[in-house]
């Protein structure tokens, strides 16, 4: 063989060596991309997973704060439904009481007035056990039968409300005032 031959074929070896080890590079490089993307893609789901059980366990959370504040505010509404069922079962004692009054003198108009105070004991039953849209059929059914008898109870209502806004309105004023005459006394 030749010295040209030999170098050509060393030539031609380190050509293919060079190549072999460019491919080799080449595949190498390769691998270490997919494994980068594999890794980038498992990364990405862990941290979808990991995102998504936080919302959910966020979203569970809001769940539980308004389902805990709606059931606080039915208590509420509970506890003041049966509050003003109480005041107009008193209210029927009273006007029950006036019907006593009237019985010896007007039998006619006692009779009228034990009429009106089963109605608002029963009225205080439908408040203690229903709900208040029971209340609001209720209250609208019985104006529209009775339109007189609801204003007079409208009216009785009101005169009751504005003579215990006043009778409170003292208590918290001769309460305050007590507490500035002892706030004098101590200078």
């Amino acid at each position: 063989m030749s010295d040209f031959d030999t170098n050509t074929q060393n030539k031609a070896s380190s050509q293919n060596q060079r190549s072999s080890s460019s491919q080799n590079l080449k595949d190498q490089v390769a691998d270490a991309g997919a494994d980068v993307k594999q890794r980038a893609g498992d990364a990405l789901r862990a941290s979808t997973d990991v995102a998504r059980d936080k919302f959910k366990e966020a979203a569970d959370a809001a769940r539980d704060v308004a389902s805990g504040a709606a059931d606080r505010l039915q208590d509420n509404a509970r506890e003041q439904q049966r509050s003003g069922a109480d005041f107009i079962g008193r209210f029927a004692g009273d006007i029950r009481n006036a019907a006593r009054s009237f019985e010896s003198d007007a039998p006619f108009a006692a009779r009228g007035i034990n009429s009106a105070a089963e109605y608002v004991e029963e009225a205080a039953e439908k408040i203690r056990n229903g709900t208040f849209r029971d209340l609001i059929d209720g209250t609208t059914a019985f104006a529209k039968r009775q339109p007189t008898a609801f204003l007079g109870f409208s009216v009785l209502a009101g005169f009751a409300a504005v003579r215990f806004l006043k009778a409170s309105g003292k208590q918290t004023s001769s309460s305050q005032g007590s507490s500035f005459s002892q706030g004098e006394d101590r200078s």
